[in-house]
């Protein structure tokens, strides 16, 4: 897993959409990033440098 996320102990907003199998995770109030890079069906946002979301792609077949 990457190791930025281990340092964040903020409140998070997660939505879950059932459709599509798509689970989603922001660790500040949910706004655009200004970069995202896919690694293994998820998502990692990043605003300035530092990670504000994720979106997790098939969700339900995680481990």
């Amino acid at each position: 897993m990457i190791p930025e996320f281990v340092k964040i102990a903020k409140p998070l907003w997660i939505d879950f959409d059932s459709e599509t199998d798509v689970l989603y995770i922001s660790f500040e109030k949910p706004q655009n990033a200004d970069d995202s890079v896919m690694q293994d069906n998820i998502l990692v946002h990043k605003r300035n440098g530092e990670v504000v979301g994720l979106t997790i792609l098939n969700a339900s077949k995680f481990k």
